[in-house]
């Protein structure tokens, strides 16, 4: 399968270290080959490493170096934030921050509820066994 995430101009990437990190943002033009210009609506322009972006498969179709209000627009109308928390890797984000904000006693629940749900499971799997042996 050939590679389909290229550094471009209006690529979505997720930021992996630093100041910033989680937030998602837009590549608005490349400065060299370490390094891209990046912006979101809620976040100053400045540079950032590409080793510090994570591309996603989210493209907008923006030019280089647009205004701000250009660059909201363009987001709203390519539905990048429904087109994230869609995607696989958004879930499994949203999911672990969830999971990271629990309390003790919500821990202890889940814990509950993943034993009543195995109990359950085993019951349903014992008795198809025992049908299919009878």
């Amino acid at each position: 399968m050939p590679f389909k995430r290229y550094v471009e101009v209006g690529r979505v990437a997720l930021v992996n270290y630093g100041k910033e990190y989680g937030k998602l943002v837009v590549i608005v033009d490349v400065v060299d080959q370490n390094r891209a210009l990046v912006d979101a609506p809620d976040m100053i322009r400045c540079q950032m490493n590409f080793k510090r972006l994570s591309l996603t498969d989210i493209k907008i179709n923006i030019r280089r170096s647009p205004k701000k209000s250009i660059l909201i627009k363009a987001m709203e109308e390519a539905d990048v934030k429904n087109k994230w928390e869609n995607s696989s890797w958004g879930r499994k984000l949203i999911v672990q921050k969830r999971r990271a904000s629990l309390n003790d006693f919500d821990r202890f629940k889940l814990m509950l509820a993943k034993i009543k749900r195995a109990g359950l499971i085993r019951r349903e799997l014992a008795e198809l066994k025992k049908g299919t042996a009878a």
